[in-house]
């Protein structure tokens, strides 16, 4: 993500600039062009705002000012240390442990704690950079809450008779001139009372933040007129500290330049190609990608017309059937395998009609009449074993043969 790359930016016209250096033009900073990286911005941010931290601690002797012992064993109550003496309801409660009333805390706040980060210098300067650029960028100002409706163009650069303001009624009419004052006003409105225990610790009163006024030439006046501006900040351009370009960790201060300051831009960062003169080996971080919209790039003409086209057919994997069962998948592995099952149901169908004609022979050798005497004289016997039987569960056996008594 990148500002938008613009060759030059226009020098506002101010009142008292008119016959010096108005209208006039000054090239846009590399660093403007530099990738926007929210992540390192909000990472530095939150570690830097650390290293104001007061050391707090509670008091060594808290919970212990109290000369409890404990009662021992025996006397069915716990082995915690208990207040001596008598007479009142203090005496005999627990003491000195976190989970008493009175007690101290576990593991008491010491003032030895890491108080303080640190970051790598690289680091701090990536996220100063990233900072400087998302402030060039007019939807990530927006985004931030600051009002640019009636401002001229971002960056915004004014000239530097600004500098010599003395008086703050002048440096709100600049303020007006450029289109700013709306955002200074934002933040006047919102001067209000802090929620929460706050109000109690000499931070009652919060608001939100206006644009930030950087200068270029060491020991302004401007510093003493905008200062009583509620919510305006003032910053020299060789010492931009990142917690005033992004408050909060969120990118897209609005800034004001001075036109010496914009031009000291390039001399402090240097470019991605040249050196920085005040920051030793220093360049800037380049992008990973000159244009991030990736869709756009691997949609173009030029991409299409070189890639080879997606295959739509999905190849699966046959499953794997058994060749016992499926026949199909036999006569694959042995061809020889259909005819002889062929046969083989010949020869089972000719054992069958062999049985059968040697089972009809044998019938007829025994004459009608005396096959049925055998019939119904095994049907007698089998008959008296049911109703001989001792077996009550064998009562309707008879019935459920279908011989009848």
């Amino acid at each position: 993500m990148a500002a938008a790359a613009r060759p030059l930016v226009t020098v506002q016209v101010l009142k008292s600039d008119m016959a010096t250096d108005g209208g006039n033009a000054v090239p846009l900073p590399d660093v403007m062009k530099a990738s926007i990286r929210p992540d390192i911005v909000n990472f530095v941010h939150s570690n830097i705002s650390k290293n104001s931290r007061q050391p707090y601690a509670v008091s060594r002797r808290a919970g212990h000012q109290t000369s409890a012992e404990s009662w021992g064993t025996g006397r069915a109550v716990s082995r915690i240390p208990r207040v001596p003496g008598g007479g009142t309801h203090r005496a005999g409660q627990g003491a000195f442990g976190n989970m008493c009333r009175g007690g101290r805390m576990f593991a008491p706040t010491k003032i030895w704690r890491r108080w303080h980060r640190k970051i790598n210098v690289n680091q701090k300067r990536y996220a100063v950079v990233s900072a400087i650029a998302a402030s060039a960028v007019p939807s990530l100002v927006m985004a931030r809450g600051h009002r640019i409706e009636s401002v001229p163009e971002l960056p915004l650069v004014i000239g530097d008779s600004a500098e010599s303001v003395e008086k703050t009624s002048a440096a709100i009419d600049i303020l007006k001139q450029v289109g700013a004052y709306p955002d200074a006003e934002k933040a006047k409105d919102s001067h209000g009372i802090r929620p929460g225990k706050g109000k109690m610790r000499n931070r009652r009163y919060i608001s939100r933040k206006g644009p930030l006024i950087v200068y270029g030439t060491e020991g302004a006046k401007l510093v003493k007129a905008f200062r009583n501006i509620p919510g305006v900040e003032v910053a020299n351009v060789e010492r931009l500290n990142l917690l005033k370009l992004a408050p909060g960790g969120h990118l897209g201060r609005f800034i004001i330049w001075t036109k010496s300051a914009i031009e000291k831009v390039d001399s402090i960062y240097g470019s991605f190609d040249k050196t920085s003169e005040k920051k030793k080996g220093y360049l800037l971080p380049r992008a990973k990608m000159v244009n991030a919209d990736l869709a756009r790039i691997i949609n173009s003409d030029e991409v299409q017309s070189v890639v080879r086209p997606i295959k739509k057919e999905v190849k699966r994997a046959p499953m794997k059937k058994n060749p016992l069962k499926n026949l199909n998948t036999m006569l694959k592995l042995n061809p020889y395998a259909k005819t002889a099952r062929r046969m083989a149901l010949l020869a089972e169908a000719q054992r069958v009609k062999a049985k059968k004609e040697k089972l009809d022979k044998k019938r007829a050798q025994i004459p009608k009449e005396e096959a049925a005497a055998i019939k119904a004289a095994g049907k007698a016997w089998y008959q008296t074993m049911i109703s001989d039987s001792d077996y009550t569960e064998f009562d309707n056996f008879s019935k459920w043969l279908g011989v009848s008594q």
